[in-house]
């Protein structure tokens, strides 16, 4: 805490150093506004389109040429609104439009073509506005786009997707320590990951298979374009997922100008550069390393029961092909380590990771890359051909630690206690074609085709010799999509699709129907509608779970199961309050259903799992479990405009399940409701806008749901015995936090420094992360998540 404390002093006293060595004020700095404006339907350049900066004085705008692209110098630094017309399109208007000296603005806008005629009155609200619409234009309802600025503006969030994602109605996050985000009730393991459009392992540091979350992301928001959070009734396109997509884009290095940031967090030391590879050349290039922030802090005393250690690179590639084709490439790579050790443990309280009775060491890796050729066949049909593969590797070993009879906590041995190697490959061909009849009607369709590999090994030591898996092997998913919009008017809308999945292991198939309907109410709403049947298959380790069997020998006895499934269908209603304030409400309900569950009756339940870094060992499962969710959320936000923004949520939901016994229970992840605030103001000075900033959040829910130990069973057997006859009844105490982010930016000549102090958990409230059993003291403990913690953060651009 000491050096964090030092940290952040010295970073606040370098920012107040630059601001008073800044240059002599002789007039205000400016920047440069540039991108490609295309149609939304068939990725057509839109020639002519109009862009014009709002309230300038002089008046600054300027025309699309025929590539569609625009620019525009000279427009001061700050936050500006930019107004888009072409005539026979929907107008956009983009609100928040953030300028620095030390990086250039480029925008790839997409524009919806009209289709009433020009003689007819049409409907003002606009659903071409960025902020209140997903990129996927097949996406009706539980739709949330976001940009970078938001990861980096919400206090808490620490650029991370996932964090900011909780603050989003129906979201909570499952603890402080990682990012896991529990969506509608459903386990964090139902979160498909998407990537330029390809389907990706766990993007996070730690992540183990099998789960979606970590405690540190590897996704670096620096890098990300405007991206898509789904949660719930997705369009066909998204298949193999229940409960939530991320949609994630990576945006276009510089192709004009060579530009450079670095950066220090919490996410770790950051270097970073984009450009293009000559003067001549519309080829860009977009890189970034970085490196553990912990790793660093130890190498300057701060110590920590297990110091994680992690880096990742991120790199991507644009090259234009003629006039009508892009190849792009991409590359996301990222390793960690940690190492809990029990001598290093405090026995005066459970600590959230450690155990003082037994050693920890894993290590994780994950490389992921893909290749992809777009082409615009015509000005109404374009495709897309992505060759992409991955590679994940985790590695664990533990030791029981035996200490001697007395106080001093000495180690008397070390013994081996288990060890597992899992790997997984997968190769994946995307393939899809988009075509636009007219202002009414788009079409697409596609197939992904993932080829899996893997090899994993699963080993327990002591005190009885077994192995729970070891298998190599592959097997083949295969998607197959069709998805049809259709606008009957300007207020009317119809997305309807189908998605089929085919699992090669053990030949199991799914059809999934979607549908949504969009009907524009009055000049600045929408009630809309959605239902989709969803299907996921289980992790990887669940399949090859092997069983000793009475002969002494082991079998596989889970590589039958098929997908679980879902019938998911929303209702929701949409108003724009003002232009800069929206309210929306959505009503949902999910049927699930063909959960793994034991054989035997019993309480188990594949839905309940999902949230640490160990595999679920289990045999003997069965599609036999069922689980529902329904509830009702609200959002309440105001765009940033006027320099200040605040976005409030609450979600008020069940989340039910059955196993084998069929006994209806709460899952773990039945907070009930969910309440957010967050809130923001800035405070420009000086003529060349340099920008104080305040964001707060404040965040309460209901406690998660928890097995009751078996105090008297578990000082009978030395060890933590759990009352499963009463699964998940006994309820945590709420949860409460709230943080504070204070931040500066400085624009100099060429540069921007902002610098940042994130104050989180500000009010050192004690939320409880687990209670166990303690053999030694024969007591139960209780860990509880962070406490309060600054967490500075720097950031230069040039």
């Amino acid at each position: 805490m000491k050096t964090l404390l030092f940290l952040t002093s010295l970073m606040l006293s370098v920012g107040t150093v630059l601001a008073q060595t800044a240059e002599p004020e002789r007039k205000s700095f400016t920047q440069t506004i540039r991108g490609t404006i295309l149609d939304a339907a068939s990725r057509a350049p839109v020639p002519g389109a109009t862009v014009q900066v709002l309230d300038s004085k002089p008046t600054l705008g300027t025309v699309a040429d025929a590539d569609g692209r625009f620019r525009i110098a000279g427009v001061p630094v700050g936050r500006v609104r930019l107004k888009i017309t072409s005539l026979g399109y929907e107008e956009i208007l983009l609100s928040e439009v953030t300028l620095n000296t030390g990086k250039e603005v480029v925008l790839n806008l997409a524009m919806n073509e009209s289709i009433s005629n020009l003689d007819e009155v049409t409907v003002s609200y606009n659903r071409s506005e960025d902020r209140t619409v997903a990129n996927n234009e097949m996406a009706t309802v539980s739709a949330r786009p976001f940009n970078a600025a938001e990861t980096l503006r919400y206090a808490g969030s620490l650029g991370d997707p996932s964090r900011m994602a909780a603050n989003f109605a129906g979201v909570s996050g499952a603890n402080d320590a990682r990012n896991d985000i529990i969506v509608r009730g459903n386990s964090p393991a139902s979160l498909l990951w998407r990537l330029e459009g390809v389907n990706i392992p766990n993007p996070n540091h730690f992540g183990a298979l099998g789960t979606s979350g970590g405690p540190v992301s590897m996704l670096n928001t620096n890098l990300l374009a405007k991206s898509d959070f789904l949660t719930g009734a997705f369009p066909a396109e998204y298949a193999n997922a229940l409960g939530s997509v991320f949609d994630l884009r990576l945006r276009k290095g510089n192709d004009e100008k060579r530009e450079f940031l670095g950066q220090m967090g919490f996410n770790g030391l950051e270097l970073g550069a984009e450009g293009p590879y000559s003067k001549k050349s519309k080829a860009s290039y977009l890189v970034n390393y970085r490196y553990s922030f912990f790793g660093l802090l130890k190498n300057v005393g701060f110590e920590l029961a297990g110091t994680p250690n992690y880096q990742d690179f991120t790199f991507k590639t644009d090259i234009p092909v003629g006039k009508r084709g892009t190849l792009s490439a991409w590359t996301l790579n990222g390793k960690s380590n940690i190492a809990f050790l029990g001598k290093d443990v405090d026995t005066e309280q459970l600590d959230a990771y450690g155990e003082e009775n037994t050693n920890t060491r894993v290590r994780y890796a994950s490389y992921i890359g893909a290749v992809s050729y777009e082409h615009r066949f015509s000005n109404q049909t374009y495709g897309k051909l992505t060759l992409s593969g991955s590679h994940t590797k985790q590695h664990f070993d533990g030791d029981t630690v035996i200490y001697r009879n007395d106080a001093a906590k000495k180690i008397d041995r070390e013994i081996a206690t288990g060890q597992s190697e899992f790997a997984q490959q997968k190769w994946s061909a995307n393939a899809s074609l988009t075509h636009k009849f007219n202002a009414k009607d788009k079409f697409s369709a596609g197939v992904i085709s993932d080829l899996l590999s893997y090899d994993l090994r699963d080993d327990l030591l002591y005190p009885v010799a077994s192995t729970s898996r070891d298998v190599t092997g592959q097997t083949l998913l295969t998607q197959l999509y069709a998805q049809h919009k259709h606008r009957f008017n300007e207020r009317l809308t119809l997305n309807a699709g189908l998605s089929f999945l085919h699992l090669a292991l053990n030949n199991s198939t799914a059809l999934e129907p979607r549908l949504g309907v969009s009907y524009q109410v009055g000049k600045s709403g929408s009630l809309n509608a959605a239902y989709g049947l969803n299907s996921t298959m289980q992790p990887i380790l669940t399949y090859f779970y092997q069983n000793r069997q009475p002969d002494g020998n082991y079998k596989m006895t889970n590589q039958d199961l098929g997908f679980t499934r879902s019938h998911h269908a929303v209702l929701g209603y949409d108003q724009m309050l003002t232009s800069t304030l929206r309210l929306k409400l959505e009503a949902y309900h999910q049927w699930l259903f063909d959960a793994p569950v034991d054989r035997m009756p019993s309480y188990f339940s594949m839905l309940t799992s999902g949230t640490d870094f160990g595999p679920t060992d289990r045999g003997n499962l069965v599609n036999d479990g069922t689980g529902r969710n329904y509830g009702l959320e609200l959002t309440l936000e105001k765009f940033f405009s006027n320099n200040y923004y605040f976005l409030a949520t609450v979600s008020l939901f069940e989340s039910k399940y059955k196993g084998s016994d069929k006994i209806e229970r709460n899952t773990p992840f039945n907070n009930n409701y969910v309440l957010n605030l967050l809130a923001g103001r800035e405070f420009r000075l000086g003529r060349r806008n340099n920008v104080l900033s305040i964001n707060w959040k404040m965040t309460t829910a209901g406690g998660r749901f928890v097995t009751p130990i078996d105090f008297a069973a578990s000082a009978e057997r030395g060890q933590q015995v759990n009352d499963y006859n009463r699964a998940f009844s006994s309820q945590q105490t709420p949860y409460f936090r709230t943080d504070l982010k204070i931040g500066y930016k400085i624009n100099r000549r060429r540069l921007t420094h902002e610098i940042a102090l994130d104050l989180q958990n500000l009010t050192n409230n004690q939320n409880i992360f687990q209670q166990a059993y303690n053999p030694r003291t024969n007591t139960v403990g209780t860990a509880y998540q962070q406490g309060f913690l600054p967490l500075p953060f720097y950031r230069l651009t040039f």
